[in-house]
């Protein structure tokens, strides 16, 4: 889901992704996915975002649609060797704020290594 209402705040005000994305520390392409809601904002960043842009944070907060994926050919949820007593069901009992949070996490583990990843592309490591 787009962020539409942080995308016309962050034009109104004369902002760039680039400048934002200096701010919360991150990647202009990570902030872009995040604008356009291939990346969960967490509520950090919100907070930071709206900081800079100088507003409300419920001015530009908009709601994150759960994305779950759910793949019935992996071999451990779809396990016959267990006698078919259906314990692979139990992880459909997790609380959707325990997946939100777990996947919060997983972005932020990701932007760490896309920002570890650039930090070993940089000049000033290579030494002479």
């Amino acid at each position: 889901m787009q962020k539409e209402k942080l995308r016309l705040i962050r034009k109104q005000k004369g902002y760039t992704q680039q400048q934002v994305a200096d701010f919360i520390a991150t990647d202009v392409s990570n902030y872009s996915r995040k604008e356009s809601g291939d990346v969960k904002i967490i509520k950090d960043e919100w907070d930071k975002i709206a900081r800079f842009l100088d507003v409300a944070v419920e001015d530009i907060y908009e709601e994150e649609e759960a994305k779950v994926i759910v793949n019935n050919d992996h071999p451990i949820f779809n396990d016959s060797s267990s006698g078919g007593n259906g314990n692979f069901n139990q992880f459909n009992n997790i609380p959707g704020s325990i997946i939100e949070n777990l996947q919060g996490y997983i972005a932020l583990l990701k932007e760490e290594n896309d920002r570890l990843k650039e930090e070993l592309k940089s000049p000033a490591r290579i030494k002479k």
